[in-house]
């Protein structure tokens, strides 16, 4: 075995470790503590955030690089699908 197998191996090994404490210290499914997270929300979103609204908060506050990561996504699917359609001009 040589040297870049055995790192191979031993990385697999790492990752499958983490992915074994990650799975291990999961929730039961469908077990959520809601009412904790929808109390805090809505009596910390307007000082926090000072959005009215709790759901404006959450959506470009709280989660709001996962809402620019779906912006981006959207993007480039336009983009990628101008492109594909786009009309070439022969002159």
């Amino acid at each position: 075995m040589s040297k870049r197998d055995l790192v191979g191996v031993i990385s697999l090994l790492i990752l499958i470790g983490f992915l074994g404490l990650g799975a291990a210290s999961m929730r039961e499914f469908g077990v959520v503590d809601r009412a904790y997270m929808d109390d805090y929300i809505i009596s910390h979103s307007q000082d926090e955030v000072g959005a009215n609204n709790a759901v404006t908060s959450v959506v470009f506050d709280y989660r709001g690089f996962d809402t620019l990561g779906e912006a981006t996504i959207l993007f480039a699917a336009v983009v990628g699908v101008i492109v594909i359609f786009r009309r070439e001009v022969h002159e």
